[in-house]
Parts: C-alpha cells; structure tokens; sequence
C-alpha cells in the first residue's frame, strides 16, 4: 500500500463522487461520494449494472461503465493509478448542461431548416457552395449530437438485426468517403452472423461518431482498422488509428469533457458529445466503452454489447422515429469535419 498512500489526495479534489477499488473493493469515498449508500469494504461486482466482465479484465485505459446505485442507473468513468481503480461518476450536473444544450439545440433546428432551404435554392460558384453545403452538414451533426446527448436516460428501440451486416454496410460507406481524405478503412466482421436485439439508429450513430474522432486523429495516408468480435454473450466493437493517442492528461476525463474546458482544447477535439452518444448506445446495449493506446501507437476504442435475444427490460417506442440527419445521408453528417468540401457539392 506504500505506493498507493499519495493517490486518495486526488480523490479529495474531484467535485464528483468517486472512490478508490482494490481488488474489487472498495477502499476509500471522498466526501462527494459519501451520501451514496457506499463504504470501504464492499465489493464493488455487485452494483455493476453494465460491463462487469469488461471490469474483470480491465487492464488500463479509461473505461466506461454503468453502476446501479439506490435502484438508479449511474454512470462511471474508471482509470488504474498506482494500483488501484479510481471511479469518477456522472453527476446531476453532467446531466443538466447535457439538457440545456438538448434545449439549445432544438432552438436550432428551425433556423437551420430555413438556411438549407435557402441554400439549396442558391447558384453560383460551385466551390463555394460546395463549403456552404459542408458548413450546413457540420451545425446538422453538432446540433443533432446536442440535442440527442441530453436524452438522460436516451431513448432505445431495439430489434433483433444482424449487428455485423449494419456494420459492414456503415464501413462500406465509410471507407468509399475516407478515400477522399487519402485515409484507409479496413473493416473486419464476424465468420457467423449473430442476431441480437439491438437499436440500429444508436449504434450507427456509436460507429460513425467513431469513424469521424478516428479520421480527426489520423494522418494522410493513414489507416483506420475496426473489427467485431464475439467472445461468450458478448460483442465487442473495436476501432484503432494509427495517429498520435490520447494525451494521458485528456484520458480521464474524454467522456465527458464538455464539461471541461473545450476553447482552449485543439479545435479538432471538439465538445466530446460523439463520445456521450457512444456510451450511451453502450449502456442501451448492456455493454461498457473502454479507450486505451495499444502497442504500437494510436488510440484505440472498444465499444461492447451483450447478446440478448429477448425483449424483456427493452425500452420501445409507438412514436414514429425522426431522422436524426434531417433526411440528409446519415455519413456525411457525421463526416462532415473530416471530408473535403468537393463531396459536398449541389446536386445537379
């Protein structure tokens, strides 16, 4: 324990409740924490919610997961210093500056209706509508990613799919667009299909949130390599870059660092809402977010779901779905910051 004595003052700085697991015990709550019905010397499995056998062969990184805490479902950002894991979780006020940019947004949405209607009426010169098109793309994806971030909890409906061949038909597309931008996608899918029930709509959103943070990060001539795997009842959706990481000072707190200090970040950071949205597709799939560096560099991202094939706990909505892109194709919004202007180009 010599080595692990400096870590709990860490903890006593944190405004959000966190405490410190050895072992799968719990050792010490700073004073936020306090108030949780939480003590040194529980065992930390059983209030894990979501992504338990993620946590059981947690080796380093941050990993992302769900605990349930006085019936209520809590998220928890969870990283390994000197020893021990530090827990970190959301807070009511995570979920309020979510909602009030839910409320932004739809404030948005109207007026940025009636900009692609004018836009779209416009002509002239071809290069610069191609940067208006783009320009209207990205406000679509940061309002749309605004607006469904602050869905606390976030709405699910899911069917059984072939997770595997939704994937497949994101990358194909995926790939054929990051050409553009001289960067390979290499996708890598199941030998057997696998059906599951799933909500289609959150784990396209999960992938290409993911594609675009890749292709931020990776160099020209780049690559990108993603794959799924089964191991037991569980899925596990990886993607890797081969760009410089993740700043270890960034790792901690990357799913939620809207909160933090975004200006002062690279602008190719961003908000962080991509990465709210992935977790939550996560959490909607009974399953954990792990970010780690690999060897060999890059950063990589490791989304996972369980298999379940019944319909018992699964939220479903009689409420026609709207399209979350504005009837606009769901890639290029989403790629909107990585693609170059000439795909943005006026329909003839």
């Amino acid at each position: 324990m010599e080595e692990t004595k400096g870590a709990p003052d860490l903890l006593d700085l944190m405004v959000q409740p966190g405490f410190y697991v050895e072992n799968f015990t719990i050792q010490r709550l700073n004073a936020a924490a306090e108030g949780l019905l939480l003590a040194p010397g529980m065992d930390i499995r059983p209030l894990i919610d979501a992504g338990l056998e993620e946590y059981q062969t947690f080796e380093g990184g941050c990993l992302y997961l769900r605990l349930r805490l006085s019936g209520n479902g809590v998220g928890a950002s969870v990283t390994r210093q000197g020893g021990m894991d530090a827990f970190v979780l959301d807070t009511r006020e995570c979920d309020s500056a979510l909602q009030a940019l839910s409320l932004a947004a739809r404030e948005l949405r109207d007026p940025l209706a009636a900009i692609m209607v004018s836009a779209g009426a416009l002509e002239g010169n071809e290069a610069q509508l191609a940067l208006l098109n783009r320009g209207i793309h990205q406000m679509l994806r940061v309002i749309g990613n605004m607006s469904d971030a602050g869905r606390v909890p976030p709405a699910s409906r899911q069917e059984t799919m072939d997770i595997d061949a939704l994937f497949c038909e994101v990358f194909e597309k995926a790939a054929a667009l990051a050409e553009t931008a001289n960067v390979t996608i290499r996708y890598q899918g199941l030998e057997k299909p696998v059906l599951c029930l799933a909500d289609r709509e959150q784990l396209e959103r999960a992938a290409l949130n993911l594609i675009s943070n890749a292709l931020k990060f990776a160099p020209a001539g780049g690559k990108i390599d993603a794959s799924l795997t089964k191991c037991g009842k569980i899925l596990r959706f990886s993607i890797r870059d081969n760009g410089p990481g993740f700043a270890q000072n960034l790792l901690g707190s990357v799913y939620n660092r809207y909160l933090r200090q975004p200006c002062i970040e690279e602008g190719r950071n961003g908000l962080g809402l991509g990465m709210v949205l992935v977790r939550s597709a996560a959490a909607s799939h009974g399953g954990a977010v792990l970010i780690d560096q690999p060897e060999g560099g890059g950063a990589r991202v490791s989304m996972t779901m369980a298999i379940r094939q019944n319909s018992s706990g699964i939220l479903r909505s009689p409420v026609l779905r709207v399209d979350y892109a504005g009837e606009q194709d769901h890639a290029l919004v989403e790629l909107a910051d990585c693609l170059p202007p000439s795909l943005y180009k006026p329909a003839e």
